[in-house]
């Protein structure tokens, strides 16, 4: 969504973020009842949530930003999310690793 990325509007036409794909994700986590893992714990986040930055234009020191990394659930995993967290301490590449954290009942 446009919540998903910094410059929304003018990516409209890029790879990753085209109508289809768009279309794609909702039928993902609407139609087929999918859940986005890091949107159950951050219904909100915005930039907060990057998880991909271009090597051009300084994006990463600019926070310019795309999250494109997810983990996708069944609805029954929800209620054993417990944490989620994006790796930006250490850059390892232009994507940070989004980390999921789960309760599993003994």
């Amino acid at each position: 969504t446009a919540r998903d990325l910094k410059n929304w509007r003018g990516n409209q036409k890029n790879s990753g973020f085209l109508p289809e794909e768009r279309a794609w994700l909702d039928a993902v986590f609407g139609t087929w009842g999918w859940q986005d893992a890091y949107r159950v714990l951050e219904p909100e986040a915005s930039d907060a949530g990057y998880t991909w930055w271009s090597n051009r234009g300084q994006a990463w020191a600019k926070n310019v930003g795309w999250r494109i990394d997810y983990q996708v659930i069944t609805p029954d995993l929800a209620p054993h999310l417990q944490a989620a967290s994006i790796e930006k301490a250490q850059r390892f590449s232009d994507h940070a690793p989004l980390i999921m954290d789960y309760a599993w009942p003994r």
